[in-house]
């Protein structure tokens, strides 16, 4: 067996991201660079042929996916898995963590206005976000992050392809320190209420 045929039956077999210097692990012969060299030759194979599967980058590793163009044959198929919906609050919170992260829970609820715990709280159970550190204010609260699951879920090669700080509303584009954690905000909430022209509302 080749190098290419090795790299393609561990991506074919997992069912998460693999990282290059996992995948070289399978093989004393094999190194990052010769993996690497691996998957680049499978994404073309995949392409001249127009296979309906594709060597993706998610996660800070790679990982063998169905083409997007085919989601809705699959979508008719209760056996292929498919990621659990997030709600409305769950998918604001994770944005605001994703932008401005790390960020404690005093900083997340006053930007969305209402108590986030239980939000909070649900992400971390569904790996999605995790505690990343203590704040150095008052009482060191717990700063929240994403994890490697959330760009996997989102199909994220790494955090740099969220969309860009200026395509979204001022409430994730800019951070502005808030005031100390049991006294008044610095600034004054409306500041958050009007998105850039043309962005709809969160």
């Amino acid at each position: 067996m080749n190098t290419r045929q090795i790299v393609e039956a561990i991506l074919f077999a997992s069912d998460a991201p693999l990282k290059a210097d996992e995948i070289a692990r399978a093989d004393e012969q094999l190194d990052e660079d010769r993996v690497e060299e691996a998957i680049d030759a499978l994404r073309r194979e995949y392409d001249e042929a127009e296979r309906a599967f594709q060597v993706a980058e998610v996660a800070e590793g790679y990982q063998l996916l169905t083409r997007p163009d085919f989601a809705p044959y699959l979508e008719r198929f209760d056996t292929v898995p498919r990621p659990s919906r997030l709600s409305g609050p769950a998918l604001e919170t994770l944005a605001i963590v994703a932008y401005r992260q790390p960020i404690g829970r005093v900083e997340v609820e006053y930007i969305r206005g209402v108590s986030s715990s239980g939000v909070l709280r649900s992400l971390q159970d569904r790996g999605l976000i995790e505690v990343v550190g203590r704040a150095e204010s008052l009482g060191r609260p717990l700063l929240y992050g994403t994890t490697s699951r959330f760009l996997e879920h989102f199909g994220f090669a790494t955090l740099e392809e969220l969309p860009r700080p200026e395509e979204l509303p001022i409430v994730l584009r800019e951070r502005i320190p808030l005031g100390d954690e049991e006294g008044e905000p610095e600034l004054q909430p409306e500041i958050f209420a009007t998105p850039e022209p043309g962005v709809p509302e969160a």
